[in-house]
């Protein structure tokens, strides 16, 4: 990092750099191609053995791979009995679909404030919004850290409540020496193409509970008792029962191939994230104009999936999304990780929410920036997002 220069010269990139790209390779491909050949495209022998390698990496007892982690969601919250006039608690500060399926099951969604430097759920905030009506508990490990469980899995011991994590950013996250997907809970994965793995679509639910894996196991086809590789395969049967009315988000072997080989390279995707990660911190230490990502202040693994300062608007004559088209101007793709999901108008129409009920997520919301971090991110590449970033703060200082 000697000699970088965050307000160096503005210069123009001849190409555009997204905030996100997968990384796949030449495994990867020849797995699918396999696949395509062997006639078994939808859910087989492949989702399987992903599914039990997945299981192994993060130390957990039982998985349901499925289409999506919004799908994955849904499942485990029906499986872990949450439905019409339950409470759950659970964040503003997360994509939109971790509130859906809840409302989706019938229940309500009650929210508990972030800390806005981690952007971590504020656990000890949690006891107070419980009610008799509070079936579960739903953290979500936000952009690659984890939420402090220890406390909150005490808690929601003590009151008889299940704990849901949403992990979409949190394969490979690790709490106190142990892998998200390894408590007592159930968890939900994510494998989107812009998460540190992907199988172009899909999720995983991990569970300690052997009732919740069944239940979900169910819900994720149609609730039939037998999935195809157990009805047409030579020592299969044909016939099935359908024990509840379920839905259609199964994992196909198509997906299911790119996972064997990208959780092979996982652990090297998030060292290059964290290398990655430690060159913006390094370029940024002293830059007016941006509010740097914090650490949780307990022992983990970050993931890394995200990289988001906060843009510090106050000390700029443009807000966050001028920001973000400023940097679309010098060829630098950005995300948007997220809008606080209290502010959306659905959200504040039924609920009747406003932003400033939960302060520190609208405080985060409306200063977040996601740029760009991915495994076959060059160090030229990240130099420009850099060069960018510190040519536009110098433009718009006050």
């Amino acid at each position: 990092m000697a000699g970088m220069q965050v307000n160096s010269p503005r210069r123009m990139r001849s190409s555009f750099l997204p905030f996100a790209r997968p990384s796949l390779g030449e495994e990867e491909i020849q797995e699918v191609v396999d696949t395509l050949r062997s006639g078994w495209l939808t859910t087989g022998p492949k989702t399987e053995r992903f599914a039990a390698a997945f299981l192994e990496y993060v130390g957990g007892r039982f998985a349901v791979p499925v289409s999506s982690a919004t799908a994955g969601l849904h499942a485990a919250l029906l499986a872990l009995g949450v439905g019409p006039g339950d409470e759950v608690v659970t964040t503003p500060m997360t994509f939109v679909a971790t509130l859906n399926t809840i409302v989706h099951c019938g229940a309500v969604p009650v929210l508990v404030d972030i800390d806005a430097a981690t952007l971590q759920m504020r656990v000890e905030a949690v006891e107070a919004r419980l009610t008799p009506r509070t079936k579960a508990i739903v953290p979500v490990h936000y952009v690659g850290q984890p939420v402090d469980l220890d406390p909150l899995l005490a808690l929601a011991a003590s009151r008889g409540l299940a704990v849901l994590e949403d992990a979409a950013h949190a394969v490979g996250t690790e709490y106190r020496g142990r892998r998200i997907g390894s408590f007592p809970t159930t968890s939900v994965f994510s494998f989107h193409p812009n998460k540190n793995m992907t199988t172009g679509e899909g999720g995983m639910i991990v569970t300690e509970d052997e009732g919740v894996f069944e239940r979900a196991s169910l819900l994720k086809f149609h609730g039939m008792d037998r999935e195809a590789s157990k009805r047409f395969s030579k020592e299969g049967s044909p016939r099935y029962d359908v024990a509840i009315p379920g839905f259609k988000s199964n994992m196909m072997d198509i997906q299911a191939a790119l996972g064997l080989h990208q959780l092979k390279r996982l652990d090297g995707f998030i060292a290059e994230r964290t290398r990655q990660a430690a060159r913006y911190d390094a370029a940024f230490a002293d830059t007016a104009g941006l509010i740097l990502p914090a650490r949780v202040p307990y022992p983990a693994r970050h993931a890394w999936h995200l990289y988001t300062p906060l843009v510090d608007v106050d000390r700029l004559t443009i807000s966050r999304d001028r920001f973000m088209e400023e940097l679309k101007r010098r060829n630098i793709g950005t995300g948007l990780h997220y809008t606080a999901a209290h502010e959306f108008s659905y959200y504040a129409g039924r609920f009747g929410w406003a932003p400033a009920d939960y302060p520190e997520a609208h405080f985060v919301s409306e200063r977040i920036v996601s740029l760009p971090l991915f495994p076959g991110l060059s160090d030229a590449d990240q130099d420009d997002a850099i060069a960018a970033v510190g040519g536009v703060l110098e433009e718009f200082r006050r």
